[in-house]
């Protein structure tokens, strides 16, 4: 493809997306396909000829959009937001299309450089002190990999550099609740510390927040048991309720054994734009590293997650490798993003940040969190009105937990009604919810936070809730 054609397909595109965008409150919301249904409507071999462009966006529209579960939509309310402003897809395809190499400062100056100020702006955004310095990863799965491997390294006093955690004569352990994401049970077991050396840690069964007694306690009897207690990681807007653990009284606890603290708040960092909200992760600045991710409630497309570290030399000392075919004149003075994770190369990530606050602004972000915070006040307020629902979680932020509970079901009985009556929204493609366990009981989370959806939106998914609840 020259230059030229790509214009043209360039412009189509654009125009095929931004039609699709504004058709996509119209779709089913989940996807209405079967497995294999996707994969089977394709060719077996790729094609040996050139094809017009114009056919392949017919292709898209024919096979592909059908299997996509319309997470843009302002009818979904599963999960967690994954917004994709349009603003950070402009700087998406100027990433993809300036194709840059980013294995050193030296491969593109203007990929390091464009990043270390892109981070540093969404860390003042968050109100962080200037003691942290960041980076972008992929995900938070990624982030909480490599916090606990640099927390792996502190205790094992950098054993990766003689017989790694083998050679250790004491078992490190880590620490976190059942309401953790699951990516941090995986990272401890990537990281080498094995299953029996992952303490979950009791919580509150209301707030399903970490206890820090708890906490003490599981320090104490590994400490007795002559274990390494390594490090701790807390939860900041948990997936399943939004929980929050107590940070300040985690840091504390942690800091007289040196263990290193990561705190995850993957969808609940965004929050921290808003100062009123800040309080939920008092001591936070006591913390080791810290995970966020841009593109889900903030809304820049993904894969955009930011990742923050009080000892950048600490991280770098643990990720650095230093091959020669990389190494130039300017080691020492620049930054190398190639020792502060896991991959060697990284893509120009930073352009849909800088496009996003650029084209948006920072405050017209704050005006969609708070707007969005209103409406789960106001669907908490409808469910905590009828005596036929209930808040099951108190509400944090603007996940509502709730239940139908006509008060003449028995647990198992409750259990399968909550089941069935989201599967039919579900299945009907009206809207979507996430359902989801809270103390072994199966709930409905309404995650609201979807840039497109306003109060009308909420009204509808809660009018749905109550006929299809109560329908049967």
């Amino acid at each position: 493809m020259t230059p030229e054609e790509f214009r043209k397909a360039g412009h189509q595109l654009i125009d095929w997306i931004a039609d699709y965008r504004s058709g996509i409150e119209q779709m089913p919301v989940r996807a209405q396909v079967q497995p294999g249904e996707v994969k089977n409507s394709f060719e077996r071999s790729a094609p040996d000829n050139r094809a017009p462009f114009g056919e392949l966006i017919d292709l898209l529209d024919a096979r592909v959009i059908k299997g996509i579960t319309q997470v843009q939509s302002p009818m979904h309310f599963g999960w967690f937001p994954s917004n994709a402003s349009l603003a950070s897809v402009l700087g998406d395809i100027a990433s993809s299309g300036l194709g840059a190499l980013g294995i050193s400062w030296e491969s593109c100056p203007s990929l390091t450089e464009v990043e270390e100020v892109t981070v540093d702006w969404m860390r003042q955004l968050v109100g962080l002190s200037d003691q942290w310095r960041g980076t972008i990863h992929d995900t938070a799965s990624t982030a909480c990999l490599t916090a606990l491997l640099a927390a792996r390294e502190k205790a094992g006093k950098f054993c990766l550099q003689h017989g790694g955690l083998q050679a250790l004569p004491d078992a490190l352990v880590v620490y976190t609740t059942e309401e953790a994401h699951s990516s941090v049970e995986k990272s401890a077991l990537l990281a080498g510390f094995g299953r029996d050396n992952l303490r979950m840690v009791q919580m509150d069964t209301n707030t399903r927040a970490m206890s820090p007694n708890a906490l003490a306690l599981a320090i104490d009897d590994d400490l007795r048991l002559g274990r390494v207690p390594t490090a701790v990681v807390a939860s900041c807007g948990s997936t399943g309720v939004t929980a929050f653990d107590p940070i300040a009284d985690i840091v504390n606890i942690a800091a007289s054994h040196s263990i290193w603290v990561h705190v995850d708040a993957a969808m609940a960092g965004t929050a921290m734009m808003l100062p009123e909200y800040r309080h939920l992760w008092d001591g936070v600045e006591g913390a080791d590293s810290i995970s966020w991710n841009p593109h889900k409630w903030m809304g820049t497309i993904l894969d955009t997650s930011l990742f923050f570290v009080r000892d950048p030399q600490h991280l770098i000392r643990v990720m650095s490798t230093n091959p020669s075919y990389l190494q130039s004149n300017v080691d020492g003075e620049a930054t190398q993003y190639r020792d502060w994770g896991i991959p060697l190369g990284r893509r120009f990530r930073s352009l849909k940040l800088w496009f996003h606050l650029h084209l948006d602004g920072a405050e017209a972000i704050r005006d969609r969190l708070r707007r969005d915070l209103e409406n789960a006040n106001w669907l908490a307020e409808q469910v905590t009105a009828n005596p036929d629902w209930e808040l099951v979680s108190p509400l944090t932020l603007q996940t509502v937990c709730v239940r139908h509970n006509p008060g003449n079901l028995g647990s198992a009985a409750l259990d399968q009604h909550t089941l069935e009556w989201v599967r039919q929204i579900n299945d009907s493609g009206t809207a979507f919810m996430s359902p989801s366990q809270h103390n072994g009981e199966w709930i409905v989370r309404v995650s609201i936070g979807v840039e497109s959806t306003q109060r009308k939106h909420v009204e509808t998914l809660w009018q749905l809730m109550q006929d299809t609840a109560g329908g049967y």
